[in-house]
């Protein structure tokens, strides 16, 4: 009995020290990527600012091509809705709905996971003319991890996790920008 109780008194100790910790622990985190496209900025920004282009560059809307998609609202306009709904883990349930536009410069997101956790970040993607044919893209993303769960933040790296496929997906929206 003397054991059992030990190790009950050394888990709550864990876990009270977890808790502590992530008090410490920052919970907002931010991922930013870019590129240069070589097309003139209200080409690049046309072309970005419709979601549904995303199935043709967003490596996370590439993951699992069975996606059952779905679109409310007028596309390009704030509010507009897009859903998905996968089988895959990785890919889940969740919708991006359009929240602001600062026209040919900036579209602000904010994207709602459902599956498998649940979960609100929020999402951007800028155009800067660097000359008439030449336009700085970036695409980033956002968030706040709720206390305790920003304990985790000592185990991810959110910019080493979504960076590559922001990376991934503003490599693909150039070559495709580019080829029109």
């Amino acid at each position: 009995m003397k054991i059992l109780k030990r190790i009950l008194i050394a888990i709550a100790g864990i876990v009270a020290l977890l808790l502590i910790v992530a008090l410490f622990v920052k919970s907002e985190y931010a991922v930013e990527r870019e590129t240069t496209v070589n097309k003139p900025k209200q080409v690049v920004f046309d072309y970005v600012k419709m979601i549904k282009n995303q199935n043709n560059y967003s490596v996370w809307n590439m993951k699992d091509p069975n996606s059952k998609m779905n679109f409310t609202g007028t596309d390009g306009t704030v509010g507009f809705i897009s859903s998905w709904e996968s089988e895959m883990r990785e890919v889940g349930k969740g919708e991006q709905e359009i929240k602001k536009i600062t026209e040919g410069s900036r579209i602000d997101m904010e994207l709602r996971f459902k599956k498998p956790m649940e979960m609100t970040d929020n999402a951007y993607m800028s155009t800067e003319a660097i000359d008439s044919t030449h336009t700085k893209v970036k695409w980033g993303f956002f968030g706040k991890t709720a206390y305790p769960f920003n304990i985790m933040g000592l185990f991810m790296d959110m910019d080493k996790m979504l960076g590559p496929d922001l990376q991934k997906g503003l490599d693909n929206m150039k070559a495709i920008v580019e080829k029109k």
